[in-house]
């Protein structure tokens, strides 16, 4: 199974959020033979967040680490392209043949990417967005963790 993590998964990784933990369990990510994605995207997000808190050098190598174990998606296939297309379109109400069933959704153009990614990576993707919640089962399986339930 392919899991792709989204940017707020791997800050709650770098910060050991209590909800890494449930993840790990859940999903069986240390030891299950599956495969976790993210993306170029997701890493750029992150190096922003941390240049504007102004992290330390050892915070800020944490994200550099998260390739050990992470398999970073960086190239635009076209299917990737046109899959991005696709969902913005769906998002908007205006994919011909595909309706929406809620009212149009302005999804962030990062937020556009990792979905088109991780849709063609049949991967589930991991979050605390709700952004992505009408994506799911029409483009991909969304599993939407609330961190507030995690918090002591």
């Amino acid at each position: 199974m392919n899991f792709f993590l989204d940017t707020n998964i791997l800050l709650a990784y770098l910060r050991q959020h209590a909800l890494v933990r449930t993840l790990q369990d859940y999903f069986e990510l240390e030891t299950a033979p599956h495969r976790i994605f993210t993306s170029a995207i997701c890493i750029g997000e992150l190096k922003s967040i941390g240049i504007q808190n102004s992290w330390g050098i050892k915070r800020l190598d944490a994200i550099d680490e998260l390739e050990e174990f992470i398999l970073i998606t960086s190239t635009l296939e076209n299917i990737v392209i046109d899959r991005y297309a696709e969902i913005d379109a769906f998002s908007q109400g205006r994919l011909e043949g595909k309706k929406l069933d809620c009212s149009a959704r302005n999804m962030g153009k990062n937020d556009l990417w990792i979905a088109a990614a991780a849709s063609v990576l049949n991967a589930t993707l991991i979050t605390t967005d709700r952004d992505f919640d009408h994506l799911h089962s029409h483009y991909l399986n969304v599993a939407r963790f609330d961190l507030k339930k995690f918090t002591p």
